[in-house]
């Protein structure tokens, strides 16, 4: 596994360095290109974010093309928790969709815009979407092409269901979406496999069943360790250490969450990073370690204050696009409204003009018969 994520860079590295004279010759690299930095997303977003950039300027008229690499620049704005620029991405990906015919594209837009919702925590229009992406997976007619994007599409509704119902369904869901993962012969679902472990480990820790929690973060642990996925590993980390925590093995929390830190530092995701501050700072003040317990204090409110200036910026920017379409609409149907006021109009003043015609001319016939009518009463008057 190693020694294919580094072919996977150097085999990337070389194609953007030397590939764009012949790029245009054949957009499969395109497809290289993404399955090489989906290995690494969630290691090295940055690079993916490039090699998707890349994409997009080189794919010419391709919609396909061009909206894979959006949404691959869009996952890794994701797994930086850069929601702002990541729905920025999906927006565009999902207005090309209109011009393209491939459904299983379709089916990963309509998913990803139900799962950039979803954390944005805008239920309903998450629901609306995941509605729409699993109506698609229904209707395709190859279902093993559509068990991969089934499995995300439980496993984002376990998520919400968390939220808004109770852990007991989103765990029936997140169980649902890891069988659908586990049939696809593919190394990348792990990375989803491992996320539902991840929070089916915190549905555990809210229903107080402690033992199950750890089983599913220890699971996760062993999957992104296999896969190079370090925000997922730092994040099961991050669990296990919270359950540590609530069974008083203060310490055993303390150093889940240093190694959480340590794998994290690459990825530069602050909500990660700030569970993984408020974890070390409860854990080293019940341990009356005020040095470090002030220290990650500290750290933990200045990720927060980027957390939040993040997520209002991303709020604005959906809130920008809303109105963009209602004023797009809107002005669609003063459009309406002004051709049905002119084709009225119109058809009104077609009415009137051959109502007038019509009447002169029967005021003409008329005239004409009076005229016939006087000459023949006259020849009657005249003496024979």
């Amino acid at each position: 596994m190693q020694y294919n994520r580094y072919f996977f860079s150097a085999f990337l590295g070389f194609v953007m360095l030397f590939g764009n004279a012949s790029f245009a010759q054949s957009m499969k690299k395109a497809d290289s290109i993404i399955r090489a930095s989906g290995m690494e997303i969630y290691e090295k977003p940055e690079k993916a974010i490039e090699a998707g950039k890349y994409i997009i300027a080189n794919a010419k008229d391709d919609a396909q093309i061009k909206i894979r690499g959006l949404m691959l620049v869009a996952d890794a704005y994701s797994v930086k928790r850069d929601y702002q620029k990541s729905l920025e991405y999906v927006i565009m990906a999902n207005k090309l969709s209109n011009h393209i015919d491939d459904p299983i594209l379709k089916i990963k837009i309509a998913n990803k815009m139900g799962i950039q919702y979803q954390q944005m925590k805008i239920y309903d229009e998450a629901i609306q979407y995941l509605n729409e992406a699993e109506k698609l997976c229904m209707a395709y007619p190859v279902k093993d092409s559509v068990m991969y994007h089934l499995g995300r599409n439980h496993i984002v509704r376990g998520f919400i269901y968390k939220e808004k119902l109770n852990c007991d369904i989103a765990i029936n869901f997140f169980n649902k979406g890891i069988a659908e993962l586990a049939r696809v012969d593919n190394t990348m679902v792990k990375t989803n496999i491992s996320i539902a472990l991840y929070n089916k480990g915190n549905c555990y820790i809210l229903l107080s069943d402690y033992e199950s929690a750890k089983k599913s973060f220890f699971e996760a642990i062993e999957i992104t360790k296999g896969i190079h996925a370090s925000s997922l590993q730092a994040f099961a980390q991050k669990g296990l250490a919270e359950v540590y925590t609530l069974e008083g093995r203060y310490r055993d929390a303390i150093k889940e969450l240093e190694e959480a830190l340590a794998v994290s530092n690459s990825v530069g995701d602050l909500v990660l990073n700030r569970g993984i501050y408020n974890g070390l700072l409860e854990n080293y003040l019940a341990v009356n370690d005020w040095s470090n317990y002030e220290k990650f204090h500290a750290r933990f409110l200045e990720t927060q204050l980027k957390v939040k200036e993040s997520e209002r910026k991303s709020i604005n920017n959906l809130i920008n696009e809303g109105y963009k379409t209602q004023n797009k609409n809107l002005k669609t149907e003063i459009s309406k409204y002004n051709y049905y006021i002119l084709t009225t109009l119109i058809l009104i003043i077609v009415v009137v003009i051959f109502f007038y015609v019509l009447i002169k001319k029967s005021e003409k016939n008329i005239l004409k018969l009076n005229d016939i009518i006087e000459n023949l009463q006259n020849n009657r008057e005249k003496p024979n």
